[in-house]
């Protein structure tokens, strides 16, 4: 057997230890390595019944074939002498099966290259296993990183075991991360790649405003104030929609706190991001009316039924629809994505408007029907009735049946000028395919 002392088995103890491998994975891999070497440096010859041990005790490691006891050996790859196996094993009988060493004498290098690259490769699969196994139970929670460099558009953050990746897409806009800062991101999701496996966070994600406000607000941690839903524009602004479970206890005051203190610390973790505390209620005329501050409305009107489309019409005053539309539909996006609802807006002169042109249509739809059934109304009183009507306008009935003959014999007219004119223009087609 080949002498690699103890420092291998040492070796493998302070894996299990840091990297939660074990001793006996390990050993048994390094086994596995020692046969595949053994067979490609034996080429062409019989490699069956191979297998490797590791002596923990002295520190050594060798290969063996199984071979069996016979008296008349007829192939010394797979049988042995019982005379030889007796030197080997004292206790050995004729049918046993003996393990004998076929350890080459150059086999020391082989060894510690193939000790070398199995704990490399074992090092490396423990590694992706236990950053899989710690990540994937961790979606979706929050974790402190430290800005470690950035490349191209990415940002990377090592937090703890690995470094994990922070795309442009999660990136606040206009921040500037330098190295060594340390940031608060949320875990988004573990990929597998070829090598150890990518976590990628965001520094976006709504879940940051719902922890800040947890630590500075000692009522929602003890559960007088809940927090029913935070709409995010990363960088710029957030809707956060409280409710109390304590009538003598303000949620929006709670949030702010004495002076604006409580309220102040968030806003400068996050950057100086505004932050509208919005008011949480059942009634969905009244929370789209808060969602929608700091915007004056006029009047709120539910279209349809509420459980199924949940759209809504907001009428607020002329001056006040900037500001509720919000630079670049920022305010009216939020609290739709706070409050669930589909918002329509609209000023109330284009609201009246509407109203007006609404009428009109109605009036015009009443003239319409009054009409049809004044028709309707003649034409069941009977002929007679018809013919009595006749009778008192012969002039009018006679005036417009000679106006439809005319009309009908200029129709003519026209039909037969059409026909002569086609007949002449195929005449001259004719006589031209003649001429050529």
């Amino acid at each position: 057997m080949i002498k690699v002392g103890k420092t291998l088995i040492e070796a493998t103890e302070q894996l299990e230890r840091e990297k939660g491998i074990s001793k006996e994975t390990i050993l048994r891999s390094i086994c596995d390595a020692m046969i595949t070497a053994y067979k490609k440096h034996i080429k062409g010859k019989q490699v069956s019944n191979i297998v490797a041990a590791i002596d923990e005790v002295n520190g050594e490691i060798g290969v063996f074939r199984i071979k069996e006891v016979v008296e008349d050996v007829q192939s010394e790859h797979t049988e042995i002498l019982l005379e030889e196996a007796l030197q080997i094993d004292p206790d050995a009988q004729l049918g046993d099966e003996i393990q004998v060493e076929v350890t080459p004498s150059d086999f020391g290098r082989i060894a510690a290259q193939s000790a070398k690259q199995v704990i490399t490769q074992r090092l490396r699969e423990a590694e992706r296993k236990l950053i899989m196994d710690e990540f994937n139970s961790r979606i979706g929670t929050l974790v402190t990183g430290v800005v470690r460099r950035v490349e191209s558009r990415n940002v990377i953050v090592n937090i703890g075991r690995t470094d994990a990746v922070l795309p442009k897409n999660y990136q606040i806009p206009r921040e500037y991360y330098r190295i060594n800062d340390r940031i608060r991101v949320c875990l988004v999701e573990v990929r597998e790649t070829t090598r150890l496996p990518q976590v990628i966070v965001s520094h976006t994600d709504p879940k940051i405003v719902r922890e800040l406000f947890e630590l500075e607000v000692p009522e929602i941690e003890d559960g007088v104030i809940e927090i029913k839903s935070i709409s995010r524009d990363a960088g710029f602004r957030t809707k956060i929609a409280v409710a109390s479970t304590d009538t003598n206890v303000d949620p929006v005051g709670a949030c702010i706190g004495p002076r604006g203190s409580r309220i102040q610390t968030i806003v400068n973790e996050l950057k100086n991001e505004k932050i509208d505390i919005v008011r949480y209620t059942d009634d969905p005329s009244e929370y789209i009316a808060n969602a929608l501050s700091p915007a004056r409305i006029v009047s709120i009107s539910i279209l349809g039924d509420p459980e199924e489309s949940q759209e809504a019409l907001v009428v607020v005053p002329d001056d006040q629809l900037s500001l509720a539309i919000g630079k670049e539909g920022q305010n009216v996006r939020l609290a739709h994505k706070l409050t669930g609802w589909k918002i329509d807006i609209k000023s109330m002169s284009r609201f009246e408007a509407m109203q007006a042109e609404y009428a009109r249509e109605e009036d015009y739809a009443e003239e319409q029907y009054s009409e049809e059934a004044y028709q309707q109304e003649a034409y069941e009183e009977g002929p007679e009735e018809g013919a009595q009507e006749y009778e008192e306008y012969p002039e009018e009935s006679e005036e417009a049946e000679e106006a439809y003959e005319e009309a009908l014999e200029a129709d003519e007219a026209q039909e037969e000028q059409i026909e002569e004119a086609e007949e002449e223009l195929q005449e001259e087609i004719d006589e031209e395919e003649k001429e050529d």
